[in-house]
């Protein structure tokens, strides 16, 4: 006789008793079956403890608590997760559900896994780990392969959160894209800014240059989850050349461009004798402090001439994308966003902190490896990033970018 199983999600071990010998070789076939049965005896004795028998009349609390059906849910056990049927109790007086003690605890047996998730990333090693928390669980169940299969399978589930997460949630006024090399293999990640201040990373791809056909991919797919971008972003970038081609081709009219002033400041110096370097770094700093936009431009502009006489080649990087450094001087932003927008520090940032987890791993196997890796950081370090500076006057920039762009007058493709 063969079973249903999902005959069975709201079976108990009473049910499984009164069977026949085949229903139970069956069941035993199956043992997460039998252990869903058994949760259910105990969620339903919390249950008949606050409501009673079904259809009984005796009702215990003098009839304060109600049967209310039940809810989806699901417990860990050992390395599979089992779906059930949560039973709902309805408390008549406070006009509220009450969650079931029971299924909390049981829910309990979860937070190993979320410890020796958060334990790897900060760096232990999977031979340590029992030793560390074996006080805590009497080193029940741990051993070196254990922790890191669990720890396999809970960056799998975070790496495709990741991946799969709806950006049609969030508003988004601004994006900071850039790449860097961690663990020995370039990797290009989105930082998303919302018109709230949040910093949200939201994709990022292995690459081995920030060419435009992987950074195309890349937007296109955040796209395809939600992104909205019809209200204009500010894509704050390093100066890369493909970067730049994909946000233009991407967008299409809906962003402005906002080039790093760090990453041209270095690139001029790179080109000049150490006894120069010093004059020109203050000059720059300079001209990119000032506010208003023509001063600005002004004083880059000399800084070009004089650099002609010095270098050549280190004028022509000055000039080289010159309006896209002035982009937030020209749109009268400076002032409320130098802190936050004129570099790419924001997602700089964000890389050191990944860096701190990868350093960790020895031997990089896969490259799954390296993006379980890396978004099992990026969700972790997400709940810790500040707000930008003046996030209050968000809706000025996107005002300001939306009359930049023209914005009222289009419709999004």
């Amino acid at each position: 006789m063969k079973v249903k199983r999902t005959s069975i999600n709201r079976k108990k071990i009473s049910w499984l008793l009164e069977q026949d010998l085949d229903v139970k070789i069956t069941a035993l076939q199956h043992h997460l079956d039998i252990s869903r049965m058994l949760v259910n005896d105990i969620l339903e004795d919390e249950v008949k403890n606050y409501t009673g028998d079904w259809y009984s009349h005796d009702k215990p609390h003098d009839g304060r608590y109600s049967r209310w059906g039940s809810n989806p849910g699901s417990i860990k056990l050992g390395e599979r997760r089992i779906k059930l049927e949560v039973p709902r109790i309805y408390d008549n007086e406070s006009d509220c559900n009450k969650p079931l003690d029971s299924y909390g605890k049981l829910r309990e047996m979860d937070s190993l896994d979320d410890r020796i998730l958060k334990a790897v990333l900060l760096g232990l090693s999977t031979r340590d780990y029992k030793q560390v928390i074996g006080n805590l669980l009497d080193g029940f169940g741990l051993s070196s392969s254990s922790v890191s299969n669990e720890f396999i399978e809970q960056s799998s589930q975070k790496l495709e959160a990741f991946e799969n997460r709806d950006l049609s949630d969030y508003d988004f006024v601004s994006l900071f894209i850039d790449g860097k090399y961690l663990a020995k293999e370039q990797i290009i990640i989105v930082l998303g800014v919302t018109i709230q201040g949040d910093k949200i990373a939201i994709g990022f791809v292995q690459s081995h240059s920030e060419n435009a056909t992987v950074i195309r991919d890349l937007l296109n797919n955040l796209i395809e989850r939600g992104l909205r971008y019809e209200e204009g972003l500010l894509c704050v970038i390093d100066g890369s050349k493909g970067i730049y081609k994909a946000i233009k081709e991407i967008f299409n009219g809906y962003a402005v461009i906002h080039r790093c002033h760090w990453h041209k400041r270095k690139n001029v110096l790179e080109y000049l004798n150490e006894n120069k370097q010093d004059h020109y770094r203050k000059r720059i700093n300079q001209a990119y402090r000032t506010d208003d936009y023509d001063e600005a431009r002004n004083l880059i502009y000399k800084i070009i001439t004089d650099l002609r006489t010095d270098n050549l080649s280190a004028s022509r990087s000055m000039e080289e994308g010159l309006e896209e450094t002035l982009t937030l001087h020209r749109l009268g932003l400076i002032e409320d966003f130098r802190q936050s927008f004129v570099t790419t520090n924001c997602i700089e940032n964000l890389n050191s902190q990944i860096e701190k987890y990868l350093r960790k791993v020895k031997n990089w196997k896969t490259s799954s490896q390296r993006y379980r890796w890396v978004s099992s950081a990026l969700l972790d370090i997400e709940h810790r990033m500040r707000k930008v500076n003046n996030y209050s006057k968000l809706s000025v920039m996107r005002a300001k970018i939306k009359q930049d762009l023209k914005i009222e007058n289009k419709e999004v493709a």
